[in-house]
């Protein structure tokens, strides 16, 4: 058997899961974004039309996308360079030399990542809750009056990031943690020999060296921010006054409320789009800083 082909046979398996459950449904996606596949559709296909991009088009001059748009951009902006800030913290704190018991903290720092999303996220809404809420308990006692965390347009959204950070910094911390152990200790040396303080060094050894992992932790984070559907979800249904609904969650009642099942596929699509643009853009700046 040639090489080529075994390789063809070896892979076959996995090809074929990725296009069943995978490329399969997205082409069908991609189809029904194309039409006006809706409840009346759906219990009779004859009453399926194909309208080509006007979904597209319709979304385009629809102020509430435009408004769940403006809201995850503020979601991602904020939220994912506070994530990486605290995940290289926390990583640079594990990785110092003084550091005990790091296993410890290695794991209790990574448990929220692994918890239930749902779940964690209807404790933190009593945690923020305006009457009862741990939080307000708190500022109560330092002479703070209480917060509308999640009841103000205002507070609502980073209210969310702040929990988004919580639960998932400790997947970046832990890749944070596998690139600084990779940085070879006698760059450091080198520099404390030659007077560099902690804070030069961080910016000239720690920053360039770990350039990769930030970029894979970027591009990962992003990607991922974009998608914000189940903290405003569980936490607030996107209220108050729409200020916490997010494209997804957008996506989600047209889809599943309204039975726009035509319109969410483009939505879809589109955030594709978006994911696909913002990602492509962090990896040319990336390779670009490489590249000097």
């Amino acid at each position: 058997m040639k090489p080529s082909l075994a390789g063809w046979v070896f892979a076959a398996p996995a090809l074929l899961v990725i296009g069943l459950f995978f490329g399969l449904p997205v082409l069908s996606a991609l189809a029904l974004s194309l039409t006006d596949f809706d409840l009346y559709a759906l219990a009779d296909m004859g009453d399926l039309r194909f309208v080509a991009l006007d979904n597209y088009l319709e979304l385009l001059r629809t102020p509430m996308f435009w408004k769940a748009l403006w809201n995850t951009t503020y979601f991602v902006v904020v939220g994912v360079p506070l994530s990486i800030a605290v995940s290289l913290g926390a990583a640079l704190l594990l990785n110092a030399p003084a550091a005990r018991f790091r296993a410890l903290f290695r794991t209790a720092l990574f448990a929220p990542v692994v918890t239930t999303l749902v779940a964690v996220a209807v404790i933190w809404r009593y945690l923020f809750h305006t009457s009862y809420g741990l939080v307000n308990w708190a500022l109560g006692h330092a002479g703070i009056g209480p917060v509308d965390w999640l009841g103000d347009p205002r507070w609502a959204m980073p209210t969310i990031i702040l929990f988004a950070v919580w639960k998932n910094f400790g997947y970046n911390m832990v890749i944070f943690l596998a690139g600084l152990q990779a940085i070879p200790r006698d760059l450091y040396e080198a520099a404390r020999i030659d007077g560099a303080s902690r804070w030069k060094q961080f910016l000239h050894i720690t920053l360039p060296q770990l350039g990769p992992v930030l970029l894979v932790v970027g591009v990962i984070t992003v990607s991922g921010y974009f998608q914000l559907f189940a903290e405003p979800y569980v936490m607030t249904r996107g209220d108050p006054l729409q200020s916490t609904v997010s494209v997804l969650y957008f996506m989600f009642e047209e889809g599943f409320k309204w039975w726009n099942l035509g319109r969410a596929s483009a939505v879809a699509f589109l955030l594709f789009l978006i994911i696909l643009g913002v990602t492509t853009l962090l990896l040319r700046l990336g390779r670009r800083k490489e590249l000097v």
